[in-house]
């Protein structure tokens, strides 16, 4: 503790370059801790979009995943048969069927290519939340949708000149390879916030779609957990049949993926440009320092001080630099990160999206834990640096520095 004071005393000698070196550690902190919480963020709502959208685990025929289909539900399951133990598995909170198909969507004036997807409608809005936004029509008041209604993307709608209560016609081929065609009426005009999707996007509930295509098959089933920590848990309880296989939602999230990459190299090469203007910061501080008290470091050594006792001297100095500038950046880090829900603020949107995403931080404690430690440590190695060629020197020559 005695040395901790020392320090502190030594640090105050003078203070205009001491406060300067706090401020760039305390700024150099904050920065990393705003775009790693930022980073933070960004994963959590990535990873909370893909598993809303595939399901926490999907369960499909092990060619699903490998192979494209040579016909229509050409790798088709049954639903009713495939787990047999579902009710059995408390941690499971819905259990949604899904059936992909393609085919042509007209107004009679117009046909266009469209991707179907034949779900619960209902449960899929409530699972995909806000990243799959009802903008016009049913979905918003929670009434129910059936029949042979549909939600279509809002580009598609904007193509069709299509509005809630429209008719429309979809065309299809069938398993048996013929062409069949049922008549809709738009119930909904939704968005995925993905513009390539939203010109293509029709959502029918799945019976219609079964009926579109005459098959009584699903192409995969989607669960959906409580704790999306309990993915692996579940899957190794559930039976399934020998044909068929499960994935996780990370497996199916290349988008995810890709991101994560990429923002792992961009905020690590920041991180590490950040960190090297820290320790040079700390360091030119220090060797000035160094440089001023040469000749009392000589005095030191002469009443008895190992070399080591000094260089410890110059990294508590260091640490208490520290230490004051990551309270001082954690403050900075923690002001904006309780800001920035009532600013407001949007990123534009990403390529591929149509629409932005809200600019928040996320507090992790971990990331608070090792930026700090971070810091500290590279003030302490800037101090062992900067001081180990004066606390070397010959006792004589020290004390004749000016």
């Amino acid at each position: 503790m005695n040395s901790i004071w020392v320090a502190l005393k030594n640090v105050l000698r003078n203070r205009r370059r001491s406060v300067t070196t706090i401020l760039v550690v305390a700024i150099g902190c904050a920065a990393l801790l705003i775009a790693g919480g930022f980073t933070l963020y960004t994963y959590a709502m990535l990873e909370d979009n893909a598993a809303r959208e595939a399901g926490h685990i999907t369960i499909a025929d092990k060619r699903f995943f490998e192979e494209e289909e040579e016909a229509p539900m050409q790798f088709g399951i049954h639903a009713q048969n495939v787990v047999s133990n579902l009710s059995e598995i408390s941690k499971i909170e819905f259990v949604l069927p899904r059936l992909y198909f393609s085919g042509l969507i007209s107004n009679d004036d117009k046909s266009v290519i469209f991707t179907g997807i034949g779900v619960l409608l209902n449960t899929e809005l409530e699972v995909r939340g806000d990243f799959l936004k009802v903008v016009e029509g049913l979905g918003i008041s929670g009434n129910s949708v059936s029949g042979a209604g549909v939600l279509i993307g809002i580009d598609l709608a904007r193509s069709l000149k299509a509005r809630v209560g429209s008719s429309l016609t979809l065309m299809a081929t069938t398993t048996s390879g013929s062409m069949n065609a049922i008549d809709v009426v738009v119930t909904g005009v939704v968005t995925t916030g993905w513009k390539d999707a939203d010109k293509r996007l029709v959502l029918v509930d799945i019976a219609d779609a079964q009926h579109l295509l005459m098959t009584d098959k699903v192409s995969s089933l989607s669960l959906y957990l409580s704790d999306k920590n309990s993915i692996e848990e579940v899957r190794e309880g559930l039976i399934i049949d020998n044909n068929l296989i499960t994935k996780p939602w990370s497996e199916q999230a290349f988008y995810y993926t890709s991101v994560k990459a990429l923002y792992n190299r961009i905020f690590g090469l920041l991180g590490i440009i950040i960190a090297l203007l820290v320790l040079f910061s700390v360091a030119n501080t220090m060797s000035s320092a160094v440089s001023e008290r040469t000749r009392e470091i000589g005095t030191l050594r002469a009443l008895g001080s190992y070399p080591r006792e000094v260089i410890a001297q110059f990294v508590y100095e260091g640490m208490v630099i520290g230490v004051i500038g990551i309270l001082i950046g954690d403050l900075l880090a923690l002001i904006v990160t309780y800001l920035l829900p009532y600013a407001g603020f949007e990123m534009p949107p990403p390529p591929g999206r149509s629409i932005g995403y809200p600019l928040l931080v996320s507090a992790s404690i971990t990331l608070y834990g090792v930026i700090d430690m971070l810091m500290v440590l590279l003030c302490c190695i800037a101090a062992l640096f900067s001081s180990r060629k004066a606390a070397r020197m010959q006792i004589m020559e020290a004390l004749r520095h000016v």
